[in-house]
């Protein structure tokens, strides 16, 4: 079973930057970062699979950076220049096949979450 902690969440205003942490127990082939607000469904944000390019939403593209540390087996997301539209919780999520997916459903293991908010 693949456990998963996020940290570095918090509150910023906007323009800021955060740089959220996510630490797993083992090694899997894709990891990514998801994000939820109240109301709206979850959101792949950045999506890092073992095999083939990173891919990120639209909507942070170019202020968002994720990387993974394989010997740590923990995966990073860089948020810069951040909007009140990113306020959200963000969740690591990792699957043990190499999909790539923003989609929830194609990921088994998720972290409890890291709360993110950004005033204007």
């Amino acid at each position: 079973q693949v456990q998963l902690v996020e940290s570095g969440g918090g509150s910023v205003q906007t323009g800021g930057s955060l740089r959220l942490s996510c630490a797993a127990n083992a090694y899997t082939y894709c990891m990514a970062w998801f994000r939820q607000s109240q109301g709206d469904e979850r959101e792949g944000v950045a999506i890092d699979p073992k095999y083939g390019p990173t891919t990120y939403a639209d909507s942070v593209r170019g202020r968002f950076t994720i990387t993974r540390d394989n010997d740590k087996n923990s995966l990073y997301l860089q948020m810069d220049n951040l909007e009140p539209e990113d306020t959200a919780m963000y969740y690591c999520a990792a699957s043990s096949l190499n999909l790539g997916s923003r989609r929830a459903d194609a990921y088994q293991y998720w972290g409890q979450g890291t709360q993110v908010t950004v005033s204007s």
